[in-house]
Formats: C-alpha cells, structure tokens, sequence
C-alpha cells in the first residue's frame, strides 16, 4: 500500500469480508423466508444445494461483496471536494440527479450502497431456482416493491434533497408535507394531481354529443358531426369498465374521440356505469348482452347501418371480442371491423397483474363477492398504482410530504385517481376465466349468455394495436390474439406503455410505432422484420378504418332516430358518478 492510494490502517480486505458476511446473512434471512414463500405458492430450492442453479447466485454474492469493498474504499479514500467513479453511475436515476446527493460523502453513499444491493436483489429473483413460471414472475414482482420501497430517497433521514428544503424554507417544506400528508389521508388515498383543476364536462370529456340511450348498466353517446360529409359506415368504442371512459377523451388536443370525429366518422362510445351496491348482482354475461351488444344494436338501429366498425379498448376489448363470438355462435357478424387496442384474449402470459391471481385469492373472491357485492375502486386502484410504485406512489410521497410540494395539474393523473367499482361476480368470473384458468382462447370451452363461443368464429377484419412497455398487457400477449380471430389481422406495435402508447395525439406526432405485413405466428419474428415509423399511430388507423367505412354521405342534422331520443348532453351522469 502507498499514502496516495490508501489511507493508513484502512485495509480493503477487511471491507470485503464484510461484504461476504452482510451477504451470508442476507442468504440466511432469504433461507428463513423459504416456508413463508412457499406458504404463498413459490417453491425455490434450497439455496445451500450445490448445483449448477446456484451458481449464478454465488457469482451474485461475489460480485456485490466485490462492489461494495470497491465503494468503501473510494469513499475512505475520497478527499474533500474530490470527484471520483461510482460503483454504479446513478445520474439516470431521476430519484438520486440532484446534486445534493453527490455533494456529501455520506448521502453519496447511502445512494451508491443501496443501488447495489437494489440490483443484487433483482437480479438474485431473476436467478433463484424457482418451482414455476408464475411462482417466479409473483417473487420478482414482489422483490421490485420491496426494493423501490427501500430507497434512500423515500425517508427523510436519508435524503439530502429534504434536509436542504427544510433548512433553506425555515421548516415550511416540513409544515407543507405534514398538512399534505393530512389532506390525503382524509381522502384516503394519495392525491397525484391538482383535483381543483379539473372537472368532467366542463374541460374534460367536452367533445359535443349527447346520450341517445341508456340502461342500467351503460349510456351511449352518440358525437355531434364536425364535417359536412361523414364516412357512412359509424363507429362505436367500448372502453374499459375498469376505468372512466374519458381517457378516450381528456382534452381536445388530445382526445381520441375529438380526432376520430374530426376525420368524418360518425362515433358512438359506451359510458359504463359505476356500479353501486343495486349493480353488484351483475356478471361478465351482462356486460355483454346489456353493455356490448345492446350498444351494438342501438347503434344498427339509429345509423341504419347493419354493420358498424367497432373498437375495443383494454377489457373492453376482451368484452367486445367476446361479444362478437356469441353473436358468431348464433351464426352472426353484426361489425364491418374490429379494433382491439392494448387487448388480452390468450392470457398465458398476462403481466404483472397475474401476481395479485392464484387459486386462493380468487376462491377467496368467488366466496365473498361472487354472488353478490363489489370489487372496490379504491382497492383496484390501489392494484394498479402497485404495479408501478415509483411513478405512482414513492414518487408522490417524496415530493409531496418530504418536500412540502402542491402536485401539478395532470389530466391523465387525474382520470387516474377517478377510480370505479366492478360487480363482485364479474370480477369473480373474470379473474377464474381469464387470468387464472385462460379459458377463453380455447373453442368451445366458455359458455357465454347461453352459448359455448369460438373466437375463431369472429371472421371480421382486425386491427390489433399493442405498446412495447406495457406491463398491464404485454405486447407479446397481445400478439397472440392474432391467432385466435378467424378474420385476417392487422398488428400494429407502438411505443411508450398501457395509456401513453394509445394517447398518442396526432398533432403531437410523437413517439413512434411498428408496422409490419409478416404474419407469423411468433411475436419477435414480426417485430425483427417491421417497419419503424415516426410519429403517432392515429393516422395509420384511420387509413385503416376508412378502407372499411363506406363512402361519405350527409353528415347526420341530428342525434338519435326514431325511438332513441337525446336524453341529456354528453358526458352524460354515468361517467360523473364516484366510486
């Protein structure tokens, strides 16, 4: 050793067996867990057995053990205002870019030391000798929130970004969170946007039309023309009764909605109710004959068009599809097309939602709400803002009740946050039939408002659009619908995940998606020969659907016809019902 590299009596040694024993208990106490994870349905190996499947996870032990004497030392050996190379460069980590945290040695190591054992552990679940598929997929997911959960930046004691705050506002950031703190939890629920900002009618879902019918169960607006001629095929949307329809219509600038309307296409939208205690009898087959084709119908009906173009977003696609095959089943076809947007019909691999789904959560649905009651909003919400716990949790807890901070004024967090309930026993059925047991890809297997369904009966033109991040559906899963329509299929890939990827506005022309004519039955074979293109997806699809729109006729002077009269302005009192 020499003064300029060491300081005298700092031996790195030391450090690493430091770093092997912090390891060997962190094995031990991943030991202890093993009956507790088995207990939740994950069976790992045992971890002390000396097989080729542990040995990614000895050479893990020894890289992090190496990584951390590697950080001490730099740390030890750092002078004052010295820079010096990170273990793990964490500039492209947005939770740690201040500078505040490179400033001090020790928030400096705080964050270096914790990205190394964040990445120990991810990649430890990657590796562990687990029993089965979903067994792993539900340890990895869990792992993640732990992790993300474990992060410096997320306690006050530990970030350097709200000491500074604290000191330079005299203690007003610190009375700022607190009464944050306060505001949420008398809602309940962590507040991600300004709420005062916004309010449905009034700047969101503002798109002109009105409601020409409704049940118990939907509204169907039908949107006033914005041309004088309009395709003479219309088209109706059904968006997911997960969420508040208006996703499809936030603003004008960018309003799905809004655009389609502004191309010539006579558009319908159903606006699902948010169902209360009367509505939780309601099951999958409701939603089909009274929310799906009961909108078709009405549709048929006032258009006098016997064949609409129809577009499924999400679970209201798996609603449509599913609609579609048992009017197919009764020997009809009541669309000219389909489109499927972010949509799951084979549920084999279906995302991280499959970590909240086994045999026991769902029996445990079944028995409770299965005949009767509600799934509630609150607690779905909650599901989702799990899957991804940085963006929609930690986030939110850092700038808000650390840093005393007022959230922006955010459309898309708003209809986040505007949660809806489902009917016990749709949200019973769903879950065993789709995510659990995957038995709608198999012909004839469901039986649907009295009739067993084929998809492969749904012989109608398809166009299929996924998104590249999405971890609700993953866009490999999405693919595999292709297979099971009888019609030909048109695939489309976009970037950016579950909702960005969709609201893509076309006047915005960002981002970019994927076309390609391969129809393969393998989703990286389709994507290795298709073409990137810049920009939104939106005109692409309209190109599509206006080949399948007819020709253009006089814009209706009007909504409704005949029996279906306006019953009140769009939105319409569905959609402004809370959960």
């Amino acid at each position: 050793m020499t003064a300029s590299n060491e300081q005298p009596g700092v031996d790195p040694s030391v450090w690493l067996k430091a770093g092997q024993g912090m390891m060997q208990g962190m094995f031990e106490f991943v030991s202890r867990q093993q009956e507790m994870l088995k207990q939740a349905g994950i069976q790992i190996a045992p971890l002390e057995a000396a097989t080729a499947d542990s040995e990614p996870l000895v050479k893990l032990q020894q890289e992090i053990a190496e990584q951390h004497a590697r950080l001490w030392s730099g740390l030890v050996n750092r002078k004052p205002g010295e820079a010096y190379t990170p273990v793990i460069p964490a500039e492209a980590d947005r939770r740690f870019a201040a500078p505040a945290w490179a400033e001090s040695p020790v928030f400096d190591y705080l964050r270096q030391a914790y990205l190394i054992n964040a990445s120990f552990l991810t990649r430890a679940a990657d590796v562990l000798p687990v029993a089965d598929k979903q067994a792993k997929g539900r340890l990895q997911f869990l792992m993640r929130q732990y992790v993300e959960a474990m992060s410096p930046a997320n306690y006050a004691a530990t970030n350097p970004e709200f000491v500074k705050q604290a000191v330079e506002s005299k203690g007003e950031s610190i009375t700022r969170g607190i009464l944050n703190i306060i505001a949420d939890l008398e809602k309940g629920r962590i507040a991600m946007t300004d709420e005062s900002a916004f309010e449905v009618g009034r700047n969101l879902a503002v798109t002109p039309g009105a409601v020409v019918f409704e049940n118990e169960l939907i509204q169907l607006i039908q949107y006033a023309p914005q041309t004088e001629k309009v395709c003479k095929v219309p088209l109706l949307i059904v968006p997911p009764c997960i969420n508040k329809y208006y996703i499809l219509d936030l603003q004008p600038e960018n309003s799905f909605v809004q655009y389609a309307v502004s191309q010539g296409i006579t558009t319908y939208l159903v606006s699902w109710r948010n169902p209360k205690q009367e509505q939780g009898r309601l099951g999958w087959d409701d939603y089909i004959e009274h929310g799906v084709l009961e909108a078709i119908e009405t549709v048929q009906e006032i258009s006098k068009c016997p064949k609409p173009n129809i577009l499924g977003f999400c679970v209201g696609g798996t609603l449509t599809s599913s609609a579609l095959a048992v009017a197919a089943a009764k020997a009809e076809l009541p669309v000219e097309s389909l489109t499927l947007l972010t949509t799951l019909l084979d549920f084999e691999e279906p995302g991280d939602l499959a970590c909240f789904v086994d045999e026991g959560s769902v029996a445990t649905r079944e028995n409770t709400i299965g005949k009767g009651g509600l799934l509630a909003g609150r607690e779905l919400s909650s599901v989702f803002s799990a899957l991804r716990p940085n963006d929609l949790i930690w986030n939110y807890v850092v700038d808000k009740y650390l840093k005393g901070n007022a959230p922006p004024a955010f459309d898309l967090l708003y209809w986040n946050s505007d949660s809806t309930n489902l009917p016990g026993p749709f949200a019973a059925w769903y879950l065993r039939n789709m995510y659990l047991e995957n038995n709608l890809r198999v012909p004839g297997r469901l039986q649907m408002c009295g009739v067993p369904v084929d998809l492969g009966r749904v012989d109608c033109p398809t166009y299929i659009f996924a998104t590249r991040e999405d971890h609700i559906v993953p866009w490999h899963s999405s693919y595999l619908g292709r297979k099971l329509l009888g019609g030909e299929t048109t695939f489309v890939l976009g970037a950016s995940g579950h909702i960005a990827g969709v609201i893509n506005p076309a006047a915005k022309n960002r981002r970019s998606y994927w076309v390609g004519e391969n129809s393969t039955a393998v989703a990286d074979e389709w994507l290795a020969s298709a073409e990137e293109r810049r920009g939104s997806w939106w005109p692409h699809w309209m190109e599509w659907l206006k080949a399948r729109s007819g020709s253009l006729v006089a814009a209706p002077k009007r909504p409704g016809a005949g029996r279906f009269k306006v019953i009140e302005p769009a939105p319409g009192r569905y959609v402004k019902e809370p959960a």
